[in-house]
């Protein structure tokens, strides 16, 4: 949700990823992968991956810390270990919370840090995080990939798009042993 709004934010930042925002996604996962939604909320990321990939990819595991639907378990994102997401998962693909303050513990870098730590980690959040100080460090050293979504609607029913723009970022912990620097890949450009 935007930081320009004053609308009263959703607790928790659960926002149901629409699938406007995943489609930019597709071209750039496999044709055959499995993969861990720690963040899930009500399943819909989950079920957009699966519609838009023609059922090619297997979720291992569905976690949140306030679970929307019953298909998934209750855990806090922090605490995710490779136990949880499965020996045999390609990617941990999520739409985290975008918070990063002080206040939080720098949610969204502990997520970063935790989730790379795991496997491939696909997050989708805004766009302008990359311009910032703070994401430096992320950047030099796990970033592989910005695929640019671009602003989307969050909010079913609104007749408004979100006010900033998104993006998926491609985290690992070995990125720089891959490659020397991060790609970008800009609206509508892919492999």
């Amino acid at each position: 949700m935007a930081k320009r709004s004053d609308f009263i934010r959703v607790e928790r930042d659960f926002y149901p990823t629409p699938r406007a925002a995943v489609e930019p996604l597709i071209p750039f996962l496999p044709e055959f992968f499995t993969f861990c939604e720690p963040c899930a909320g009500d399943l819909r990321l989950a079920l957009h991956l699966d519609n838009l990939t023609e059922s090619n990819c297997i979720m291992t595991a569905a976690y949140d810390i306030e679970p929307q639907d019953g298909g998934v378990e209750k855990l806090d994102a922090t605490t995710l270990t490779r136990a949880h997401v499965g020996g045999n998962c390609d990617y941990i693909i999520t739409n985290p919370p975008w918070d990063r303050t002080k206040k939080s513990g720098y949610l969204l870098h502990t997520l970063i840090e935790t989730f790379s730590d795991i496997c491939p980690t696909w997050l989708l959040f805004d766009a302008d995080w990359m311009h910032t100080k703070q994401a430096t460090p992320y950047i030099q050293e796990r970033l592989l990939t910005v695929v640019s979504v671009g602003r989307v609607k969050w909010i079913e029913d609104s007749k408004m798009s979100g006010k900033d723009n998104c993006a998926w970022y491609l985290f690992d912990k070995n990125a720089r042993d891959m490659t020397p620097y991060p790609e970008f890949f800009g609206r509508d450009i892919t492999l």
